[in-house]
């Protein structure tokens, strides 16, 4: 069973997935490349110049891998709660979780499949968005969401520290003390 299944791997869940895989958590992120992000040209993404989408998108990959997260090319068909967490089923089999994070940028069909409360988007061009808390819960206990898909700004730095902040919330629960990850130079 993985700590936490991660829905989008554009950059909300890949910097999710950098985090809760570097606290040791076993981290599963499902990707179909529909990610906004693909198609973007990015000029402000702090700590970067300029890049391509695809290629932040991978360097996220790159660094959430690096630290243990697995990554699945694969898109979800439906989520249903169990006793232990989620039973998430893609289109190439079955997986569980204790946890699953929404990422999925604009879209919204699959957290409406499966209960989660969806509310009229506030960004341009977002039609809809899933209804959180400030630290990203949802409706269901045990889903959450970032990113876009949460209401947050479509941009890519904005994303990326939404999907760090409800990666920590993540952690601390399931570690039952707030989380917090420092490095030092060496």
């Amino acid at each position: 069973m993985y700590d936490i299944a991660i829905i989008g791997g554009g950059p909300a869940g890949a910097s999710a997935a950098i985090f809760t895989a570097k606290a040791g958590k076993k981290t599963l992120v499902f990707e179909n490349g529909k990610s906004m992000t693909n198609r973007a040209w990015v000029e402000n993404h702090y700590g970067v110049n300029e890049i391509a989408g695809p290629d932040l998108v991978e360097t996220g990959k790159k660094q959430a891998t690096k630290f243990g997260a697995e990554f699945k090319d694969e898109s979800i068909l439906t989520i249903t709660k169990t006793d232990a967490g989620f039973t998430i089923q893609g289109e190439n089999g079955e997986y569980q979780a204790k946890h699953v994070l929404f990422a999925t940028g604009a879209l919204t069909d699959l957290a409406d499949k499966v209960g989660l409360t969806i509310v009229p988007g506030t960004e341009p061009r977002i039609k809809s968005i899933i209804e959180v808390d400030q630290n990203g819960r949802t409706n269901i206990d045990g889903i959450w969401a970032a990113g876009t898909v949460a209401g947050v700004s479509v941009h890519t730095i904005v994303t990326a520290g939404n999907g760090a902040a409800v990666a920590i919330n993540i952690i601390s629960e399931l570690n039952g003390e707030r989380y917090v990850d420092h490095d030092l130079l060496k």
